[in-house]
């Protein structure tokens, strides 16, 4: 699939910069990133190729806009009121790159055309579905699944997901933005392209893409075990990693049949009697129930706290 051409005209050229290497970052989107500072130079860029996406400043009155051509147009809005015409879409400039290319995926989708922005990359071997799971409280599970999620980030496409009924937003996790339970969404519908969804969703932190827990705990013991089987399996369909890490609660609904999905499960333990007891409780409840091939991708690691 060829990329799409994206031009940014804006007088402010620091701040087209910016920008322009804010969406150059976005390993999941197909677009070739040019920026003009004025009219003129915009136009010299267009008569080589027409670009499928322009972002102009809303600075440019109406009839020097008029001059650009393109598949659909943005205008960057600052403070006061910018006239805009038919054919073109107002975003406010001085927001967060999420939020504004959050605007772009939307216009797109709208439209039928949100699919094509989206590189669906083609991946050596299967996605690893890496399991944090333990019986232990107070093992240090989460800081754990980052740590490794930061580490694997370094060399692969990686996604944490927290999926506890406590997760510890303002902890590690910011008070504000999207949760799990906004891809969740949009997983049960099956109509989005979660690849796509995931871009305007995700967080970042070390390199290493996220979503913050779900707030309210009722909101996550209400999902059954096929919904997060289905929502992993669309993600290992439709998007870009590599590699997914599921921050996994024993709270959830049919837990043992979500481990079952994972390619290999660590379990954070304390080096005490006490952790050691729940978790031999754990092993043999597996047995007794037929989750024996889930025991098998059980590997112990240290606590990190």
């Amino acid at each position: 699939m060829s990329n799409k051409n994206l031009v940014i005209c804006d007088r402010e050229e620091g701040y087209a910069e910016a920008l322009a290497v804010f969406l150059m970052r976005r390993k999941e989107l197909a677009l070739q990133v040019q920026v003009c500072g004025g009219i003129v130079q915009a136009q010299t860029v267009l008569q080589e190729r027409l670009a499928d996406i322009l972002l102009i400043g809303g600075a440019f009155p109406v009839a020097e806009r008029r001059k650009l051509k393109a598949g659909k147009v943005f205008v960057l809005t600052g403070s006061g009121k910018t006239e805009t015409e038919d054919g073109e879409t107002a975003v406010y400039k001085y927001q967060s790159g999420e939020a504004i290319l959050a605007e772009i995926i939307r216009k797109c989708s709208e439209e039928e055309d949100g699919d094509s922005l989206f590189v669906r990359t083609v991946k050596a071997g299967k996605i690893k579905i890496i399991g944090i799971f333990s019986p232990v409280h107070r093992s240090g599970k989460t800081g754990y699944g980052l740590k490794l999620g930061k580490e694997l980030a370094a060399s692969e496409n990686v996604l944490y997901l927290n999926m506890e009924l406590y997760g510890g937003i303002g902890g590690y996790f910011p008070r504000e933005g999207h949760t799990l339970a906004d891809v969740l969404y949009y997983a049960r519908q099956e109509s989005r392209n979660i690849g796509l969804v995931l871009t305007t969703l995700v967080e970042h932190m070390d390199g290493l893409d996220y979503l913050s827990p779900v707030r309210v705990s009722e909101d996550v013991r209400s999902v059954t075990a096929e919904e997060w089987v289905g929502l992993v399996r669309q993600i290992g369909e439709q998007s870009i990693y590599d590699v997914v890490i599921l921050d996994i609660d024993e709270g959830l609904k049919g837990v043992y049949d979500l481990l079952r999905i994972c390619t290999e499960i660590h379990v954070p333990t304390a080096g005490d009697t006490i952790a050691a007891a729940k978790i031999l409780q754990m092993e043999e409840e597996l047995h007794l129930l037929g989750y024996d091939d889930v025991k098998k991708k059980m590997v112990k690691k240290e606590s990190v706290i």
